[in-house]
């Protein structure tokens, strides 16, 4: 089973530890750290702490079991559909004082963690998709939460560096195959081999994760059809 892959890992602790992580970056920005450019296009580094502020409107939906009068009270606003969400969660705080921002992110991010967390991995969640697994949504938290630590620059430490990829390969490859994806994904003890209707290729295991997720430069190389077809947590 896909899940397998996950089995060796507690989906709350890594979303403490990831939340942590951008707590402590966030705290210690100044204005010019705030402005800087993230790997979001068109986002700054503040833009993204707006963007994690907003969606715990949505986070909290979904623990709350009030999903579809979220989507109908935003549809009335005129935001349809996640792309637009996110635009407009941005939107909404762009004239807040950043410390107010931070302050909802961290107070409803810690509730939904708490949540979360005492629901267990087997609960089911109110989604967009359906009933899905509170377990299975904490690692789709997780995968988001790293890919923007990543995204605004907040540090990694050397001894953390290796765990982190092993537990993003790994939800990579359970969102693959949860979505059933055609490309073909084999893990090696020093490599990811991946194919696609007869396209092949190599990549390290921090390759892959910034393929799934959206981030592996064009300048690499990868075969544009594989690199489309990876990416399945952005």
């Amino acid at each position: 089973m896909a899940e397998d892959l996950l089995r060796d890992f507690d989906p709350f602790d890594i979303f403490d530890t990831e939340a942590t992580r951008l707590d402590r970056f966030f705290d210690g920005l100044d204005e010019s750290g705030w402005l800087r450019p993230s790997r979001c296009a068109g986002w700054s580094v503040r833009d993204v702490l707006a963007h994690l502020a907003g969606e715990e409107e949505y986070n909290h939906a979904c623990l709350d079991g009030t999903v579809d009068g979220l989507m109908d009270r935003l549809a009335d606003e005129g935001v349809n559909g996640f792309n637009d969400f996110n635009a407009w969660s941005v939107r909404e705080r762009r004239d807040l004082p950043v410390d107010e921002v931070l302050e909802e992110w961290r107070i409803k991010n810690g509730e939904t963690r708490r949540r979360m967390r005492e629901l267990g991995r087997h609960a089911l969640l109110d989604t967009m998709a359906g009933p899905y697994p509170n377990g299975l949504q904490a690692f789709h938290y997780d995968s988001e939460y790293a890919t923007h630590a990543d995204d605004v620059g907040a540090p990694v430490s050397e001894d953390e560096a290796d765990d982190r990829t092993f537990w993003r390969v790994a939800v990579g490859r359970f969102v693959l195959a949860e979505q059933d994806a055609k490309v073909q994904v084999e893990q090696t003890a020093e490599y990811m081999w991946v194919a696609l209707d007869g396209i092949t290729a190599t990549l390290s295991c921090p390759e892959f994760v910034e393929a799934t997720v959206g981030r592996l430069p064009d300048s690499h190389g990868l075969d544009p059809r594989i690199a489309a077809a990876l990416r399945c947590l952005a």
